[in-house]
């Protein structure tokens, strides 16, 4: 391998790097990547969901993470976002920003589509398009993913109702510990923490229309993106602090990170409201697909998110979640 940076491999032949590092992850509909568009068909009964995120070096990831977690994480945050209104992955576009003369290699890029290729097979999803460029300044990735499900059966977060109970996904807080593990702030013998920072792990192949009244992914921290669904369904949640469920790598390091768990991001769990008549379908539908769940709150008439402790009380976080501006 040169050690020609991706900038000056792609100046010196864009349509050679396409093919070199993302010509092989392409589908059928991409149509080879050799043509200005893909052609996609929508299956009858069925409608796209689409989402797109944008990944920013120094932002979004560290600039030592590397490369071949680089682009799964980004594909599986894209990926949450279908598993969050019930979409089974079909196809992604991939956008790719080289900063000029940097450290982004032959074999860096080798790397990063090697792990690419990796969770295609793992979620059955291919390329089908994008763009690469050269920048003054940092590395930024950005993907749009498609989605398929029936017609009418999305779910949304504006459907939440006064009494239905509020679960969540997996464990929370281990990717907002993995980072301060990662700068050096905390301690991780085992490396779990840092993994779940590096590969988040969407909660695809869920089938909960007719289950659950709401859903979202939990991307900007538990509690703001409770906040969320709250706002959007106009009623309050009530969130019990101590009914969160925490890894055991992340309780290893005591109660004083409570909060930095109920308010970092990069959690990438599902957030769900249930009426408690489908808890036991809820409960059913992911011990089939090997995801715990946790009951953690209830949904009432009112207004935002209350977090109370073993006692009852209210906890005031001292942070709020992730925010973009």
């Amino acid at each position: 391998m040169t050690g020609t940076s991706g900038a000056e491999a792609t100046k010196a032949g864009e349509f050679g790097f396409i093919a070199r590092h993302f010509r092989p992850l392409a589908g059928p509909e991409s149509l080879d990547l050799r043509d200005d568009c893909a052609l996609m068909r929508c299956p009858a009964g069925e409608e796209f969901a689409i989402s797109t995120d944008t990944m920013v070096e120094n932002v979004h990831f560290l600039p030592d993470d590397p490369p071949e977690t680089l682009g799964r994480k980004l594909l599986r945050c894209n990926l949450s976002d279908l598993a969050a209104m019930g979409a089974r992955p079909h196809a992604y576009t991939l956008n790719v920003t080289v900063p000029r003369g940097g450290r982004h290699d032959e074999s860096w890029f080798a790397a990063f589509s090697r792990g690419l290729s990796e969770d295609q097979k793992v979620y059955g999803i291919q390329l089908i398009g994008g763009d690469t460029t050269s920048i003054s300044g940092p590395l930024v990735l950005s993907a749009t993913v498609f989605g398929l499900l029936r017609h009418n059966t999305a779910l949304r977060r504006n459907t939440a109702r006064p009494g239905d109970d509020v679960w969540v996904t997996g464990t929370i807080g281990d990717a907002a510990l993995g980072l301060l593990v990662l700068q050096g702030k905390l301690r991780d013998p085992s490396g779990f923490l840092a993994e779940r920072y590096h590969l988040p792990r969407p909660r695809t192949g869920l089938h909960l229309h007719g289950i659950v009244s709401a859903a979202m992914d939990i991307s900007d921290g538990l509690i703001q993106d409770c906040g969320h669904i709250a706002e959007e369904s106009g009623v309050q949640l009530v969130i019990e602090a101590n009914a969160v469920p925490v890894s055991s790598a992340a309780a290893s390091l005591g109660h004083d990170w409570l909060m930095r768990r109920l308010c970092g991001g990069d959690d990438y769990e599902l957030l769900l409201t249930c009426a408690p008549e489908c808890s036991e379908a809820l409960q059913a539908a992911c011990q089939a697909a090997n995801i715990p769940v946790h009951r953690i709150g209830t949904v009432r008439s009112g207004t935002g998110v209350r977090v109370l402790d073993a006692k009852g009380r209210d906890i005031i976080p001292e942070q709020g979640g992730w925010q973009h501006f």
